[in-house]
């Protein structure tokens, strides 16, 4: 039994032909795999030897549920590292927009304004 999802399209559409681009996908993600040795040279070899062979997507249930799960989804901008820099690097700061700093001085100004208007009346 897979424990790939129901949803994979290995399991969905497991008539379907493997492409091309299919098989450089999962040889790059084979690769990646052994080269982090969450594959050892036996298992690597024999994924490869299935990928090469499967003709149809559910050929290829076996190489993909052994391999690491797509990431599907982006690091905030917030926390992506800058380019160049080092994790605990403080990174230069980045330019003031004008639009907020012209909103902050209305602000200001409004409420400064409003304590002058209040002392006045009361």
């Amino acid at each position: 039994m897979s424990e790939l999802p129901i949803s994979s399209k290995y399991r969905s559409t497991p008539d379907a032909p493997v492409s091309d681009g299919e098989r450089e996908e999962l040889t790059r993600r084979l690769n990646d795999a052994f080269a982090a040795g969450r594959l050892d040279q036996e298992t690597y070899s024999a994924h490869l030897d299935q990928l090469y062979a499967a003709q149809r997507l559910g050929d290829l249930v076996p190489v993909v549920q052994n391999l690491p799960a797509l990431q599907t989804y982006s690091d905030p901008a917030m926390v992506q590292q800058a380019s160049g820099g080092r994790p605990g690097e403080v990174s230069a700061a980045r330019p003031a927009n004008r639009a907020a700093l012209y909103v902050v001085g209305v602000v200001v100004i409004i409420a400064i304004l409003l304590i002058i208007l209040l002392a006045v009346l009361f």
